[in-house]
């Protein structure tokens, strides 16, 4: 029975590394890279901290995914509908230049509702993200992990 379960585990960590392959095969765009940090920098914090009120300033993203010269990109995203409906949010002041396309331009938000994110409708890919990463990390990234693995899955001629 040992053995069922070693071979499920190498085939259960194949299927991440497939579709792990898959997902970098379709590279992710700026726009979501943005959404995605605005939601776990700033707004999954500002809910667990219970605050009715918080605000993004674009430089600030634009710094942290190292966007230099993407800065209308950064201001387009925090602004789109996708991100506050995806975020239960209502965009309720912007301020900076007039152009809006500034890292200074700061977006303050309020949440629309009080359900936990939990509860609420999310993308389940999104939520596997980084799952195993620590495991990988301790066996030396899953392409070492696998090559090990194939090296010693059939049977070498000297043990026939």
């Amino acid at each position: 029975m040992q053995g069922f379960y070693c071979m499920l585990c190498v085939y259960m960590l194949c299927f991440a590394c497939i579709v792990s392959d898959a997902l970098r095969s379709f590279p992710m765009s700026h726009a979501d890279r943005i959404r995605i940090h605005g939601r776990e920098r700033y707004v999954l914090p500002a809910r667990e901290r219970g605050q009715s009120r918080f605000s993004i300033r674009a430089g600030d993203v634009v710094q942290a995914l190292q966007l230099s010269g993407r800065t209308p990109a950064v201001c387009s995203a925090l602004k789109t509908h996708q991100f506050l409906k995806d975020n239960c949010l209502r965009l309720i002041e912007t301020t900076g230049p007039k152009s809006g396309q500034s890292t200074t331009v700061t977006f303050t938000y309020e949440f629309v509702d009080d359900k936990p994110l939990a509860q609420q409708e999310g993308d389940p890919w999104l939520k596997l993200r980084g799952t195993l990463k620590d495991v990988f990390a301790e066996l030396g990234g899953g392409d070492a992990y696998l090559r090990k693995e194939r090296s010693s899955f059939h049977a070498r001629e000297d043990r026939k």
